[in-house]
């Protein structure tokens, strides 16, 4: 069962790819917990917080379509590589900027934008490696695999990142995430897998337009990315105002904040192996659906419940849903997409899947001020459930795939 569950990692490759992303992920979420916590005590503004998280993300939407063209054209790796540099220097500068007692709100923000900027280039080209290091058969459970690895980091990042913040300081935090570039970095280096494009005299405009073009034609495409976009809109959004929960729902500080962003990762982590364990089976697009419902009644009930234990196991719950409905949709777009469109058509669903936080973290941050963080996540959730119940009633372009 076990050895079914991880073949993916049967791939030399696959698994040098898995652990340095895993180790530069954890990285990644003990900066997001003590940046988070940061801005918010800084600035004690959740639209600041919601700001922060927007310009994080709003560079993917932006830019990712040419992000997609640009890994289409050029060795992936090379792209990716270029990418964690910048992520990785701009780690290091918040740690100096902490260090020296330099840090202010207006920094976060700019180098939150700049990674964001890095994150549309290397996403595609992230994207668009994993099929090539696995066979077609495989890609599914691949996809799964990756998605724990990311989910994993949720878990452990926030608990070191915990650690951290309050024992030794949020420039430890910073810090740490810098050097775990270094294995992404390393593992990318390391890997025999190399991607030749074809030659192309086609601008980059023309290649994103033929991008499009290709989805366009493919009506359950675009039903998917519908379906994403709308997902990380209207889902995400309580990862960012978590500390919110903690703070002025249950009264507590940032252990309490771990623990709740520790619940939605270990959830994740659980999606995730159900779907690696059950990717042979046919009906992914039924099954995104069925966790799209189940997320929208877990949100519904988080923001509803003021028991500490209840909230953790809705929690779990809503990661557990979020990261099938991710895993089918993710699967689904890569099996219907050539190798030759992978970059520009990932870009796209990248858009999508990444696009749609900004945009839910601003609204949210907007409207929680006004209406409080358990009113904005519980109509999230109800809206989340109408959605899913019309798509498995009116729509069947993605309940039949």
């Amino acid at each position: 069962m076990l050895s079914h569950v991880f073949r993916a990692f049967q791939y030399r490759d696959f698994r040098i790819l898995w652990f340095g992303a895993c180790t530069s992920s954890v990285g990644t979420w003990m900066q997001k917990l003590a940046q988070s916590w940061l801005v918010l005590q800084l600035s004690n503004s959740p639209f600041l917080l919601g700001l922060d998280a927007f310009l994080g993300e709003i560079p993917i939407f932006l830019f990712s379509l040419v992000g997609g063209a640009v890994a289409d054209r050029m060795d992936r790796r090379h792209l990716l590589i270029a990418s964690q540099l910048v992520q990785m220097s701009c780690a290091f500068a918040l740690a100096l900027l902490f260090v020296l007692d330099a840090l202010r709100v207006w920094h976060i923000l700019c180098l939150s934008f700049l990674v964001g900027l890095a994150q549309a280039f290397g996403g595609p080209a992230y994207a668009a490696l994993i099929p090539a290091l696995v066979k077609a058969d495989d890609l599914p459970n691949a996809i799964a695999m990756n998605s724990i690895q990311f989910n994993l980091a949720r878990v452990i990042g926030p608990m070191l990142g915990g650690l951290a913040l309050t024992r030794v300081g949020a420039a430890w935090c910073f810090a740490l995430n810098g050097l775990s570039y270094l294995a992404v970095i390393a593992s990318l280096v390391a890997l025999r897998i190399r991607f030749r494009p074809a030659a192309s005299e086609q601008s980059i405009l023309a290649s994103v337009q033929a991008g499009l073009t290709f989805i366009r034609r493919q009506a359950s495409m675009l039903s998917l990315i519908g379906l994403a976009f709308s997902t990380t809109v209207l889902g995400v959004p309580v990862v960012v105002f978590l500390p919110v929960f903690a703070r002025d729902v249950f009264h507590q500080g940032a252990e309490v904040y771990t623990l709740l962003l520790s619940f939605s990762g270990a959830g994740s982590i659980v999606g995730a192996l159900l779907v690696a364990g059950f990717s042979e089976q046919r009906r992914k697009g039924w099954t995104a659906l069925a966790g799209l419902v189940t997320l929208g009644g877990a949100l519904a009930g988080f923001a509803l419940s003021r028991n500490l234990a209840a909230s953790c196991a809705l929690l779990f719950v809503a990661g557990a849903s979020l990261m099938v409905v991710f895993a089918m949709v993710t699967s689904l777009v890569q099996l219907l997409t050539r190798d030759d469109m992978r970059g520009r058509v990932m870009s796209v669903y990248n858009v999508a899947f990444r696009g749609g936080m900004p945009i839910g973290s601003l609204l949210a941050g907007l409207l929680v001020p006004v209406f409080s963080a358990p009113v904005v996540v519980g109509v999230a959730g109800g809206l989340l459930m109408v959605l899913g119940v019309y798509l498995f009633l009116g729509r069947h372009e993605i309940a039949s795939l």
